[in-house]
């Protein structure tokens, strides 16, 4: 049964998607404000329909912990299935840019109508370069007023394995100044990486308190950053982090 409720939502989401990114792009000339929203409105729409078919219920804890003043803002998020982007799309209360492959403009029709929204398409070909260009655009987007949210495990990872967290979130933010905030979460539970199958249950989604970065050295805030998301792992999924320590971090980017 979960193996069709998968193939059902996929089918839901295909039948969306696209005409989702011919919308974005013929709005192109159109306000930038409004193609964000469209996006977003979408993201909340699969949220939804990820309960109603897959019955993948979910619950977002700590939203008082975004800043509630237009002050930049870095979010730095768990990542255990592609439900997550969603998920941050819709509870993220500002206008904020993903950091991604550039590689996905080149998917037909969903390529081009991502690139209308104009968010952060980093070139992972370049190497050792591609941080450079991500802390270049970075400070750009920042400077236009909006918040960057990031994967620092850069990847999906399966509930309760032991996970590698990439410093470069860090290192950006205190080099900027930027303060963090940290979100914890548990998708992969109900929506297991790489499986058609989608599984009931409930999702909690985290938001911790804000990280602090001004004055401080990049392997603090690191440490501070991999600490809370997860030991808040060991609170919302104990049943799979119970005495266990299951994160390290990279101190390259």
């Amino acid at each position: 049964m979960s193996v069709i409720r998968g193939w059902l939502y996929y089918i839901v989401l295909a039948l969306t998607l696209i005409p989702l990114a011919i919308a974005l792009i013929v709005l192109y000339p159109a306000s930038a404000a409004l193609r964000y929203q469209l996006a977003v409105s979408w993201a909340r729409f699969m949220l939804k329909m990820g309960e109603v078919i897959c019955g993948m219920r979910y619950e977002f804890k700590g939203l008082e912990n975004f800043p509630s003043d237009d002050r930049p803002l870095l979010v730095l998020a768990k990542h255990q299935s592609a439900w997550d982007i969603f998920a941050l799309a819709s509870l993220i209360p500002h206008k904020a840019s993903f950091v991604y492959k550039k590689e996905l403009h080149y998917v037909p029709v969903f390529g081009q109508g991502l690139a209308t929204l104009q968010m952060m398409a980093i070139d992972r070909k370049k190497g050792s370069r591609a941080y450079g260009q991500f802390m270049k655009q970075g400070r750009e987007f920042l400077k236009k007023g909006w918040w960057l949210a990031m994967f620092p495990e850069g990847t999906r990872t399966a509930p309760g394995a032991k996970t590698h967290y990439k410093s470069g979130g860090a290192r950006f933010a205190v080099a900027t100044g930027t303060p963090i905030v940290p979100i914890a979460l548990n998708s992969g539970q109900c929506w297991p990486r790489n499986s058609i199958s989608k599984t009931p249950g409930l999702i909690t989604v985290s938001v911790g308190p804000m990280i602090k970065t001004e004055g401080r050295t990049f392997e603090s805030v690191q440490a501070e950053l991999v600490n809370w998301i997860e030991g808040e792992m060991h609170v919302i999924s104990p049943e799979l982090y119970k005495d266990r320590i299951t994160s390290e971090f990279d101190e390259k980017a």
